[in-house]
């Protein structure tokens, strides 16, 4: 890999690289090579990023009458009882 020095950043330049690479969770040189790939044309695709949608027929959905039954019963079972921890 190469190393390459970059003068004459400004600061207002340097302010934007900073908070782009903290907004983007990268560090500088992370966020910074990312820019240059990605201006340059170079930047990598995703892997798996395929969505499919040919198994949907197989699955319903819950009425929100079915989700607060079963929300209900879950709650209730993650009670404690005091009984049992004395």
């Amino acid at each position: 890999m190469k190393n390459f020095i970059v003068r004459g950043i400004d600061d207002a330049l340097d302010e934007k690289i900073r908070e782009k690479a903290r907004e983007s969770g990268m560090s500088i040189n992370q966020f910074v090579i990312s820019a240059l790939r990605e201006q340059l044309g170079l930047k990598k695709g995703k892997k798996y990023t395929a969505v499919y949608s040919d198994l949907d027929h197989l699955f319903g959905k819950w009425s929100e009458e079915e989700f607060q039954r079963i929300q209900g019963k879950i709650d209730s079972e993650r009670g404690v009882d005091a009984e049992l921890w004395k």
